[in-house]
């Protein structure tokens, strides 16, 4: 069964985060609105088709009938459209039954054909419809390209209220910005809610009032604002609804009035025509977007309404594709820090105009195409920002190409004219010698600007270019002008010469190379002290070796003890690693015992092969006393903790009795030994036994194992059989299936096919004492 684990992934955060996730929340709605809105245009399609063939009209005077029909019948005109196409009203749209009051709005319709300003239309529509109704002014605004709600026409306010209501500043807050930036509809029965202080329009604070958004084919005019004397307990659905049809009328009449070539998709911004048609004319990519705000009054977009005519995007989108969408819309990357947003926001913030520069346009509107991509300058204008895009063409692609490259390598170019003494140097050459831009010096007096003891490498520099006219490079060191720091500096230069061979001027460029040449003499002192270390490594290394040689050599003839057979194998790690700590000895005893002994002292190098030899002939000599193997460890664990440099190792240490075949054995946190007999192989139980030099009171237990004639017996260092790519336990049982399949062989041949087989991959030595009792 696979257990599976439950990850919990962290919400990202920061306001990237956050803006990426009100573009999808407002990508939803306004989804769900396109999706009502093409349901609803499609039921009117057909209505309007209906008409056309009932009628014998065109689809202009179909459509308009319509709109009065249901006008008269006090219903929506997507539910009218419903019932005479004879389908079912789409998701979301309201269908009411026929209400009071069609009569007023049908007069109100044809008052309003034939009013010939917006203040003659509000009269008409007060006049007809909300005057009955209780009502008693109406002021209607349009949307000015700077965000600016400007008076279109009003009744029943007065001309004095008028004028001070005839602009709306975008940041003011005012019922009529509230409307028209949001785009609701706002309905206070008795006067604003409790609490609110803005100014109002009129004289009637606790009447009834209403606010109503002004919109045509979708695209948003306005706000209508209606004012009653006295408050009422609500509004009746019926009021509503027929306001509702009163501003969808109102726009209809404002939309048809604008200015010749204003559209209504473009009606907000009909008295900015000129100026972007001036810009269109000078910029080849432009584009105008207004802010887009939330109840904050914060910025949480910019809405495309203007782009020149035949333009693409990088992603090669025309001016049909991107007008009315939104930036974030269009390019979700522009949300990231200090992209096309930042920037646009910076602009609109600080009045400065903005640059962003073509690769960072690029990774933030999918521009995918191996030419460069247009950079973008962003200035404010209005209640929004121009955007330009500016093509880069060869020469300018390739000079800023070269100025970065000059950047990169800190090089500086310049110019000399022999003739008329004038000297040009580009913005990186006046920096390299720490000088103001504008006061270039000429190469006649570059021997001032050198130290002296390299004014021969620079009058050399300069003679070849004048007197020999030959091209010429040299390198000097200068005192920089601004700290008096010194400078290594290279030179190139080339001679420009007339018909006759006269050199007439000079061109080259300066180089820094101050960091190139500290850094080769860094190199050389760190070569010349790498020498010397890597010649003490390979004496030390040569040292430790001889050393670990005399006590641990390649190979061991039997030893010539009573009963026992018995071979060590030593296994480097390989040609060129450190040398280890791994040692064993086996020796007879005066007392016809057989010491026996492995160890592995930790490290590598000199230290480990020192400590090896101390506790290898440690013990030996400690062996001489006749004391037992717990014993002999005991001691040599007390003169490890007390080493000057300290030992950490582990160790086996055995006595062997010939006369009963027994080994009595003790361990200082070593691996147990492995005993074959009958050809089935198994470890020892381990008796208790801490590493040497860890605790200078610890004590250890040893252990009586009886032997049988043909019992073989291994001890061997960890090296043997460590893997990085599995456990000790499978390297120990690996090592015994080894054992058992070479046990039949001599001791000599059972060591070496041990050796061979017991494969390891952790770059350390390894031991190996195989015994045969005999």
């Amino acid at each position: 069964m696979v257990a599976w684990k439950a990850v919990t992934v962290a919400e990202p955060n920061g306001p990237d985060a956050a803006r990426l996730r009100a573009l999808i929340a407002r990508q939803r709605r306004d989804l769900d609105a396109l999706r009502s809105q093409a349901a609803a245009r499609s039921v009117v399609d057909v209505a309007t088709g209906v008409l056309m063939e009932q009628l014998h009209c065109s689809p202009v005077e179909a459509r308009r009938q319509l709109g009065r029909l249901a006008i008269q019948a006090g219903d929506t005109v997507t539910g009218l459209a419903a019932q005479i196409a004879g389908q079912p009203p789409p998701a979301g749209a309201a269908v009411a039954a026929p209400e009071p009051g069609g009569r007023g709005l049908s007069l109100a319709w044809a008052a309003a054909d034939v009013a010939p300003d917006g203040t003659a239309l509000a009269a008409a529509l007060l006049d007809e419809v909300l005057a009955p109704a209780g009502a008693v002014a109406v002021a209607l605004w349009l949307i000015e390209p700077d965000g600016v709600l400007e008076l279109a026409g009003q009744a029943g306010f007065g001309e004095r209220e008028a004028s001070r209501w005839r602009r709306i500043h975008p940041d003011m807050r005012a019922l009529p910005q509230e409307v028209a930036r949001d785009e609701l509809e706002i309905w206070w029965p008795a006067g604003p809610p409790d609490g609110d202080g803005r100014p109002l329009m009129g004289r009637w604070p606790g009447g009834a009032r209403a606010g109503l958004p002004l919109r045509d084919s979708g695209a948003m005019l306005g706000a209508m604002v209606i004012c009653w004397p006295e408050p009422m307990a609500d509004f009746p659905v019926a009021l509503r609804r027929q306001l509702a049809a009163l501003a969808d009328l109102a726009a209809y009449e404002l939309a048809a009035r604008l200015p010749a070539g204003g559209q209504a998709s473009l009606a907000p911004h009909h008295r900015a025509s000129w100026l972007f048609g001036l810009i269109d004319g000078l910029v080849e990519g432009f584009l105008f977007a207004h802010a887009e705000r939330d109840d904050s009054g914060e910025i949480t977009d910019f809405r495309i309404d203007h782009v020149s005519p035949g333009f693409r995007d990088p992603a090669g989108r025309d001016s049909a594709e991107l007008a009315g969408r939104q930036l974030l819309e269009l390019y979700p990357a522009a949300a990231l820090a200090g992209g096309l947003f930042d920037s646009c926001l910076a602009a609109l913030a600080t009045g400065e105009p903005q640059y962003v520069a073509g690769e960072m346009v690029a990774a933030q509107t999918g521009d995918t195409g191996t030419a460069p991509a247009p950079s973008v300058r962003i200035a404010p204008l209005y209640d929004g920002v121009a955007i330009a895009w500016r093509g880069t063409d060869d020469t300018g692609r390739l000079t800023s190409l070269l100025q970065h490259a000059q950047r990169l390598g800190r090089i500086g170019s310049w110019e000399e004219n022999l003739r008329t003494g004038e000297v040009h140097w580009t913005e990186p050459t006046f920096a390299l010698f720490g000088q103001e831009p504008g006061v270039p010096f000429r190469i006649a007096d570059l021997d001032s600007r050198v130290l002296a003891d390299d004014v021969p490498a620079a009058a050399g520099f300069r003679n070849t270019l004048l007197a020999e006219g030959l091209q010429s490079a040299a390198a000097f060191r200068v005192v920089r002008s601004d700290d008096g720091s010194v400078r290594q500096m290279r030179a190139y230069a080339e001679p420009i010469v007339d018909p006759a061979g006269a050199v007439i001027a000079i061109r080259g460029a300066y180089q820094d190379v101050s960091a190139d040449y500290h850094t080769r003499l860094a190199f050389a002192a760190a070569r010349e002290q790498l020498a010397d270390t890597e010649e003490r490594a390979a004496e030390e290394h040569r040292l430790a070796m001889r050393l670990q040689q005399a006590i641990t050599p390649q190979s061991s003839e039997p030893l010539a003890a009573a009963g026992l057979d018995v071979t060590a194998r030593y296994r480097p790690a390989g040609p060129g690693s450190l040398v280890s700590g791994d040692w064993y000895d086996t020796v007879l005893l005066p007392s016809k015992e057989v010491l026996v002994a492995v160890g592995d002292i930790a490290g590598h190098g000199l230290d480990a092969v020192t400590g090896m030899v101390t506790a290898r002939n440690g013990l030996r000599g400690l062996s001489i006393t006749g004391a037992g193997p717990a014993t002999l460890l005991g001691w040599l664990n007390g003169a490890a903790c007390h080493f000057r440099d300290g030992i950490v190792g582990t160790a086996i240490c055995g006595l062997y009795d010939p006369a009963g075949r027994s080994l009595r054995w003790a361990r200082a946190g070593h691996l147990p030994p492995i005993l074959v007999r009958d050809g089935l192989p198994r470890t020892l139980s381990l008796p208790p036994g801490l590493l040497l030099g860890a605790d200078p009171d610890a004590s250890y237990t040893e252990i009586m194992t009886p032997l049988q004639i043909g019992d073989i017996l291994l001890l061997f260092t960890d090296g043997l059989i460590e893997r990085r790519d599995r456990s000790i336990d499978d390297g120990l049982d690996s090592l015994m299936q080894i054992a058992g399949r070479a046990a039949g062989a001599d001791i000599g041949s059972f060591a070496d096919a041990v050796v061979a087989e017991a494969a390891s991959n952790t770059d350390d030595d390894a031991c190996l004492v195989a015994i045969r009792v005999c």
